[in-house]
């Protein structure tokens, strides 16, 4: 199940990040030990809902048999001609292989054209992270280039392939 993050998730995902601490941190920036508390989590969660209403996030977490198992994110949204997030999302390391990234995936793409109205949907992966670049491309994205030292992952400055899904191309309603 895909639904909007919750002040209340604080406890679920302290408990779901410290779980899949070593697990992430070859995937992820480094992050301070703050975040990996009940509080810490609470002030994310805070901060990612203050941007939601912005209109510039858009944060999901999943749960499987009632236990928070990732997070999925649209961030960085640009609307007007753009109409274009971001997407990232993890899933837990004992929850792998069961195809739960790919129908987040696939909830987070119709949710993006349908309700949220946006044209395309931006991914990128490290790149060898060879299961994440399936997800992306079971679920109608391509791969449209490498950027060199893209982002700052577990202490370096790591490449990057670069995906995109068009999601339709009827013109943008106006804002």
């Amino acid at each position: 199940m895909l639904r909007l993050v919750s002040v209340d998730d604080a406890e679920a995902l302290h408990a779901a990040y410290v779980a899949n601490r070593e697990y992430l941190a070859p995937w992820e920036p480094r992050r301070p030990d703050s975040s990996f508390t009940v509080a810490g989590q609470a002030e994310r969660i805070a901060e990612r809902l203050r941007e939601f209403t912005e209109r510039r996030v858009v944060p999901w977490v999943f749960e499987y048999h009632g236990s928070i198992v990732g997070t999925i994110t649209l961030s960085g949204l640009v609307f007007g001609p753009f109409r274009s997030p971001s997407l990232g999302y993890w899933v837990a390391a004992d929850r792998q292989g069961r195809g739960l990234a790919g129908a987040a995936v696939a909830s987070v793409c119709h949710a993006a054209r349908n309700v949220i109205g946006l044209h395309r949907i931006e991914a990128t992966t490290l790149l060898d992270n060879v299961p994440s670049q399936r997800v992306l491309e079971k679920n109608g994205f391509e791969p449209i280039g490498m950027a060199p030292r893209y982002l700052h992952i577990d202490g370096e400055w790591r490449d990057h392939r670069l995906f995109q899904r068009i999601l339709h191309d009827s013109p943008p309603p106006s804002d």
